[in-house]
């Protein structure tokens, strides 16, 4: 049995005075996710007037728990910096991967689309004081 190598994520930031853009090609896990978070630490950091930041994912192959993890922490540090965040050109496993994490929304919609919506805003929801929906528990509905 033949072992492939890992799939190491490259990045390639494309950047302005207001937007930069970070392309991801690779997978998103456990390996590599940390060098997309200090990637996006360092542009926050070296550009205090950003405005934009696009994760440009269409070269985005696997993304596991701690790439979903790094993806959500991103969104804390560009709603805290100010910053909107953008994932463009998402395939199909990240759009799938985000929609039954329930995260879809909260990557995607602008802290100023969603002023009514705690997750939208950045916001904890654990801390935020409102009343969350639990998500039922025990087995499966199937026999």
């Amino acid at each position: 049995m033949t072992t492939l190598p890992p799939a190491h994520l490259r990045l390639t930031t494309v950047d302005t005075e207001d937007t930069v853009r970070i392309e991801l090609h690779g997978d998103l896990d456990y390996d590599t996710a940390d060098s997309l978070l200090a990637a996006v630490t360092v542009t926050l950091t070296a550009h205090p007037r950003l405005g934009d930041l696009h994760l440009h994912c269409a070269e985005l192959g696997t993304v596991d728990s701690m790439g979903l993890s790094i993806l959500l922490m991103i969104r804390r540090r560009t709603d805290q910096a100010g910053v909107r965040l953008h994932l463009d050109d998402r395939p199909v496993t990240l759009e799938r991967l985000l929609t039954i994490t329930g995260s879809l929304d909260y990557l995607t919609t602008s802290p100023t689309d969603t002023a009514n919506s705690p997750l939208g805003t950045g916001q904890d929801p654990l801390t935020s004081g409102k009343p969350m929906t639990a998500r039922p528990t025990g087995p499966d509905g199937t026999t």
